[in-house]
Formats: structure tokens, C-alpha cells, sequence
């Protein structure tokens, strides 16, 4: 099998690198993080309309440029390497993966939005009682002659303050944790009867807490696929963030290799030392894991339902458990100044305790690959 990428998604690598390098230093971000609106609006309309990134997963009828899964993959990859706050994840994996998927009017109305960077999307799925279960939902929609009308409660709505619409699973019938009845809809974000309650995140983040008190939604909001396209996109972000998680540990990788080359302890570098030396090996051989698991899952997002859900369940178990051991040894060999606001290393240990359960941690990922395995 040819693991190698291809010219263009090397352009496209090298494109985001040079332009992150130039714009999203560690000061950069902390300036982001301390605006009143927490991030650059700025710097996604250069990575849409200026650089044409966002249009690499789309295809080309669509104003894309043909890509997929793996486009996405090299993007959050270097996304991860500066802890970017971008909303890549939430409006063009999760977003732009869900109007993909169901095709239609929609799709033909935001993707080339999404591509132009007008549209920003925020993946509003979790409730406070639902842990893991994508059908364990509370938010209802009824019928309302040819529309709908939704209410119901999202908890730790990512990216919900930057939106313009979201992407909201909610129960049209059905008993509580049944998969039947659930679906995905789409929803303006400026819609009569939505409020938020905005806070920032431990990993930089802004999100919300979305209610939605009888939201009137058009016929066409809801996408067709039901709860099995709702666990596709799910299963599509978790690979994504696993990607974010490669850029994270090689660059956690790099920061402390660049400190004990620095730091000195009895007149030489603390790098010489060779319980040092082995740590930093042990953390080499967990990025390498990390992106190995990343590009295999991420391969296997267009298989089979089971065979897709097996490969994302293995990768992220893997990814969870690697990147908290990278992250834990980075900062131990930083010492006291590794949890400190002023060095960079903290925030990328604050971002990976919060990859290491989004979307599900080990534990439960480990119960899914074992379920599905014995399965099948």
C-alpha cells in the first residue's frame, strides 16, 4: 500500500505551515485568547477566501478541490502543531462532513459558504445526561405543517459564539437512548427563540450552552441519514482530533527537546542525561504511534460502518492514552515552569487532557472496538 500524499496535499501542507508559522505564534495566540471575542475572525478569512484551504475536502461541483478525509488529516495536523482555536473541526469536518453526506439543498446552499468562510458551523450534539450515547438525547423536534419546531438543551457547544448555524441532533420519536427517531438538523444561529450562555474553555476554546425554546425550522433543515450519519460525522471528528493530537505531540516533542538543550544542570545541558535521552525516546515512539493510528483510522473512515467504527475505536483508545503520555513527560521535563501560564508547553498539555475524552476516551473506546470486534 502507497502511504505516501500526493503533490497537491503536500502544496497544501506546506501552504497552512508557512502561513501559521508567519501569523499564529504562541504571543499571537495568547492575544487571541485575551480579545472579547477570543480568537482572529482575520485569520479563517485568510484560510478561506485568501489561501482557498477550506474549499481542499469538498468536491469540485461543489467548489472544492476534490479531497477528502485525508485533506482534512494534513490540515489539523498543523493545526495541532500551534494549538490553533480555529473552528476547522466543527464547520468543515463536522459540517461540511454531515452536508456531504446527505447531499441536497443544503449542501448545495452552505458548502460554498463554508468554502468562502461565510459560513461557520458549530456541532451542537452533547447534553449534559448523555455521555458518549448519541442517542441518549432530551432536544425534541415536532411538526409543524411543513417545518418544524425545536426545543431542548446542548451542553459544551464548541465554536457556538463564532456561529452561524448549527448542526443539532434532536429526537422526532422514539423512546430515550433508542436509536430509532433521532436526527441531524441544520439551524440558523440567529433564529428566534436560541439563547447561550458563553464561557471560555480549560484548552482555550470558546463554548456555549445552547437552548432552544420553539425554534421554527424549515422542512428542509433536517438531513437525511438519521443516526447513522450523526455516529459518521462523530466518527469523522474523532479521527480529526487525532490528527490535531500528531501535530500536538510532535511539537510537545520538538519544545522539549529545544529546553534540555538549553537547561543546565552541573555545568551541561540537562539533555546529556541519559534517564532524559530515554524519556524523550519513549515520547518519539508515542507521536510516531499517535500518527500511525491517525492515518490508519483516518483510511478506513469511507469503509463499512463496522469496520469504520472498529478502526476510529482502536486509533483513539491508542491516541488518548500516547498523547497524555507525551503531554505528562513534556511537562515533567519542563519542571514547575511547564504549568505556567507564560511558557507554551501548559497549553499544549491543558489542550491534550481535553482531546484525550472528546468524543470519547480510552476506556470507552476500548468497550466499542471490544463490542464491535466480538461482533463480527
Amino acid at each position: 500500500m502507497d502511504l505516501s500524499t500526493t503533490e497537491t496535499q503536500d502544496m497544501l501542507r506546506d501552504t497552512l505551515s508557512r502561513f501559521l508559522a508567519d501569523t499564529y505564534s504562541f504571543d499571537a495566540r495568547q492575544k487571541m485568547l485575551a480579545s472579547p471575542e477570543g480568537r482572529d475572525p482575520g485569520i479563517w478569512k485568510a484560510l478561506s477566501s485568501e489561501l482557498g484551504l477550506t474549499c481542499a475536502p469538498f468536491a469540485e461541483e461543489l467548489g472544492g478541490m476534490g479531497g477528502g478525509h485525508i485533506e482534512n488529516m494534513i490540515m489539523m495536523e498543523e493545526l495541532g502543531k500551534v494549538i490553533a482555536i480555529e473552528p476547522w473541526l466543527q464547520t468543515v469536518v463536522a459540517g461540511g462532513g454531515a452536508l456531504t453526506a446527505a447531499g441536497g439543498q443544503m449542501a448545495e446552499a452552505l458548502i460554498p459558504q463554508i468554502i468562502s468562510g461565510d459560513c461557520l458551523i458549530a456541532f451542537a450534539y452533547a447534553e449534559p445526561q448523555g455521555r458518549y450515547n448519541l442517542a441518549d438525547i432530551g432536544t425534541s423536534v415536532k411538526s409543524d405543517g411543513g417545518g418544524h419546531v425545536l426545543n431542548g438543551h446542548k451542553a459544551v457547544v464548541y465554536g457556538a459564539p463564532w456561529a452561524t448555524h448549527f448542526l443539532v441532533t434532536a429526537r422526532t420519536g422514539g423512546s430515550r437512548r433508542e436509536r430509532e427517531g433521532v436526527e441531524l438538523f441544520v439551524v440558523e444561529a440567529n433564529s428566534a427563540g436560541i439563547s447561550r450562555r458563553d464561557y471560555p474553555t480549560v484548552d482555550g476554546f470558546r463554548a456555549s450552552e445552547v437552548y432552544f425554546e420553539n425554534v421554527k425550522l424549515p422542512g428542509q433543515a433536517v438531513l437525511a441519514g438519521g443516526i447513522d450519519l450523526i455516529e459518521q460525522v462523530a466518527d469523522q471528528c474523532t479521527m480529526a482530533i487525532c490528527a490535531e493530537a500528531t501535530g500536538m505531540a510532535r511539537s510537545m516533542l520538538a519544545q522539549t527537546v529545544e529546553y534540555t538543550q538549553q537547561r543546565k544542570q552541573f555545568g551541561q545541558p540537562i539533555g546529556k542525561f541519559q534517564a532524559l535521552q530515554h524519556r524523550m525516546a519513549d515520547m518519539l515512539v508515542e507521536a510516531e504511534q499517535i500518527a500511525s493510528m491517525s492515518l490508519m483510522g483516518t483510511l478506513r473512515l469511507g469503509a463499512d460502518a463496522q469496520a469504520r467504527k472498529t478502526a476510529v475505536s482502536a486509533a483513539k483508545s491508542k491516541v488518548s492514552r500516547s498523547l497524555k503520555f507525551v503531554g505528562q513527560n513534556a511537562v515533567q521535563t519542563h519542571g514547575g515552569i511547564g504549568i505556567t501560564m507564560e511558557l507554551a508547553i501548559g497549553h499544549y498539555f491543558k489542550r491534550s487532557t481535553m482531546i484525550e475524552n472528546q468524543f470519547g476516551g480510552a476506556d470507552y473506546h476500548l468497550e466499542r472496538y471490544e463490542a464491535l470486534t466480538l461482533a463480527a
